[in-house]
């Protein structure tokens, strides 16, 4: 951890956030009255929006889960949020208690919680810096700390990309970081899908109506967010039906799935 963990930032409590309307979401208590706000549009247009969130956090451990069973011991978490349930590092150290976790959020509030909850974790840390700036991150002094880039990283961008629209191009700020990755590490991902389910469009008018953004995106778009990285199984599925590793594993068929569980997609692209 930092020698400042005493630090606790300043944050306005009177616009909603994504950690934050993701946490009032869950039922957690590290949000404020905007925050609820924005949740209950998304509940207003999906009522198991809670349903959603836990998927996107199911998407999370499996690929985790996945990456720490191939042998990445480092992790860098991309738009982490606040602590929830089986967070990043509780995953990976069920599997490794060695590996290291550095997360990133630019909510302020992740930081003045995380700190406190993390401050006898040695292994796992947490800066504020912001995607749209990839380039500070690897800059950041904790991360260059926490992580060796020499060796294999687990790269997580997960429930982010449809809070930036593409004219901002996101892919570009991923592949900043994903260049800094050595071979064998993984590129861990997931997004809000368009495949014509009217409850996807209502996701997606949920988000721009609570936060401003949430944009839907087809399978196709989604594949390229992995910048032409192969994905493990050549799998890009709903959540429910995604077991990276396991590509014979017996899966829901789509037209079982309720359609709540046809608003996330995952998948793990390995780099060579």
């Amino acid at each position: 951890m930092a020698e400042n963990d005493e630090y606790v930032p300043d944050f306005d409590i009177s616009r909603p956030t994504i950690a934050r309307v993701y946490d009032a979401i869950l039922g957690g208590k590290d949000n404020f009255a905007a925050d609820r706000e924005g949740a209950a549009a998304y509940m207003k247009y999906v009522p198991n929006a809670k349903d959603v969130a836990l998927d996107n956090r199911a998407g999370l451990k499996k690929g985790v889960e996945y990456m720490a069973r191939k042998g990445i011991d480092q992790f860098l978490d991309i738009g982490a949020g606040l602590p929830t349930m089986e967070n990043t590092h509780q995953i990976a150290q069920a599997i490794n208690p060695d590996a290291k976790v550095v997360y990133v959020d630019n909510d302020p509030i992740v930081l003045a919680h995380g700190r406190a909850l993390l401050a006898t974790n040695k292994s796992t840390t947490i800066v504020t810096a912001d995607l749209r700036d990839p380039q500070s991150i690897l800059d950041n002094e904790e991360v260059q700390a926490a992580l060796d880039f020499t060796r294999p990283i687990g790269l997580m961008v997960v429930g982010l990309h449809m809070h930036f629209h593409d004219d901002e191009q996101p892919d570009e700020w991923v592949r900043v970081l994903m260049d800094a990755c050595p071979s064998g590490s993984y590129l861990l991902i997931t997004d809000f899908v368009d495949t014509g389910e009217p409850l996807q469009k209502a996701i997606e008018q949920a988000g721009l109506e609570s936060l401003g953004n949430g944009w839907i995106r087809t399978p196709e778009r989604i594949r390229e967010h992995f910048l032409g990285l192969p994905l493990v199984d050549d799998k890009l599925e709903f959540i429910p039906r995604w077991f990276p590793g396991e590509p014979d594993r017996e899966v829901p068929a789509v037209e079982d799935l309720e359609p709540w569980h046809k608003i996330m997609m995952g998948g793990i692209a390995y780099k060579a």
